[in-house]
């Protein structure tokens, strides 16, 4: 069964086992953004489910971090700097720190797939509720002298979880042959 469309009834679907919503073809600046981020979201998900827990904690490429699990803890807090810290003006919980650049790579050898899925899909959750609040050209201050849009922040984050993405395509057909979409 499909999920419902989000957006408009032009949204096309995955196959079935897959619950993604693929982005509508029709829609403004704001619903094609956030679908797009979404679909890529799911995708990551989609990506990581169903591997054993030492198969997502395995690495498979020279990078010893490079891994499903690594990946998973590494875009919920991109995620959380991104919406939380850099848009929401949280304090920035991170376990990542100049002594210790890789640090949510780190972290995830202690954390089950279950438990960094479920990480990832709140983290995404305060993402969209941050969103939400905003307006695409609502600005923040940033890095001293500068302003940040929730604009910027979405296309950021389209190309950086597209690109990881990428890497789990190649990661999960290392690891079980599993290849797709």
């Amino acid at each position: 069964m499909h999920a419902a469309p989000r957006l408009d009834e032009t949204a096309h679907m995955t196959d079935s086992a897959d619950t993604r919503v693929e982005p509508p073809y029709t829609g403004d600046e704001r619903q094609q953004l956030t679908a797009f981020l979404d679909f890529l979201r799911g995708t990551i998900a989609h990506k990581s489910a169903g591997l054993s827990e030492p198969d997502a904690h395995r690495s498979v490429l020279p990078s010893p971090l490079m891994t499903v699990a690594g990946l998973l803890s590494h875009l919920r807090w991109v995620e959380a700097y991104w919406f939380d810290v850099s848009l929401g003006g949280q304090p920035n919980r991170a376990p990542y720190s100049a002594e210790r650049p890789d640090g949510e790579f780190e972290i995830a050898a202690e954390l089950s797939l279950d438990q960094l899925l479920a990480d990832y899909a709140e983290q995404c959750a305060r993402s969209r509720e941050v969103t939400a609040a905003m307006g695409l050209d609502d600005t923040v201050a940033f890095r001293g002298e500068h302003r940040l849009s929730l604009r910027w922040v979405l296309i950021h984050m389209i190309e950086e979880t597209g690109r990881h993405a990428g890497h789990l395509d190649v990661i999960r057909e290392l690891l079980d042959g599993v290849t797709g979409e």
